[in-house]
């Protein structure tokens, strides 16, 4: 049973991750102002579109942020909370239903986190082809995904010898985001739950 349940737990995460990443991109690419007339955009129209464009119908956008991009990455987030409790054989019925504020409070967590997973896989993305190949088609993409974070960081941190620190100092940042904050919302929404 535990490794039928471990099976089960590493699908369930992967597969809802994966649309959760799609979701987030589709939402940071509008936010940030990326074009989506190329191959990266297109695929992430293409994946989220069964879902954004029906609650584009329905939702406007508000504030400047698209709520037809994120109230999918929050249902997708929760789904897998839900889904992989389920797996391991949380006691949905005992609980009851004064459960659901630390299930809420656990997706909300796995949406940060999992969006700073993506902002920092983007700036290692854009580090690697500023590096190797600067031309790329990719290029332009990458540079402008990653500049809203990399952008506070470079008019502090002068480049040393021509390389720019900022993606480095970034990471950084965001890992330090990853261990303190959002690992104690996690520990407080856990203990809600359980």
């Amino acid at each position: 049973m535990t490794m039928f349940a471990d099976a089960a737990e590493f699908l369930l995460r992967t597969g809802f991750d994966l649309l959760a990443c799609a979701f987030f991109l589709r939402f940071w690419m509008q936010w940030a102002r990326v074009p989506f007339r190329n191959a990266f955009g297109q695929f992430v129209v293409k994946v989220t579109d069964f879902a954004v464009k029906p609650l584009r119908r329905v939702i406007p956008g508000l504030f400047g942020l698209d709520w037809a991009s994120l109230i999918p990455l929050f249902l997708a987030e929760l789904l897998s909370v839900l889904a992989i409790s389920a797996v391991l054989g949380y006691p949905f019925a005992a609980a009851g239903a004064g459960v659901l504020p630390g299930f809420l409070l656990l997706a909300l967590t796995a949406v940060v986190r999992l969006s700073l997973y993506v902002l920092m896989g983007v700036i290692l993305i854009q580090a690697v082809i500023s590096w190797v190949n600067p031309f790329s088609p990719h290029a332009p993409v990458f540079y402008a995904l990653s500049r809203p974070v990399l952008g506070p960081f470079a008019r502090v941190i002068p480049p040393i010898g021509g390389i720019d620190l900022s993606p480095m100092a970034a990471l950084i940042v965001l890992q330090l985001a990853l261990v303190a904050p959002v690992a104690a919302l996690e520990r407080y929404a856990r203990g809600l739950v359980w």
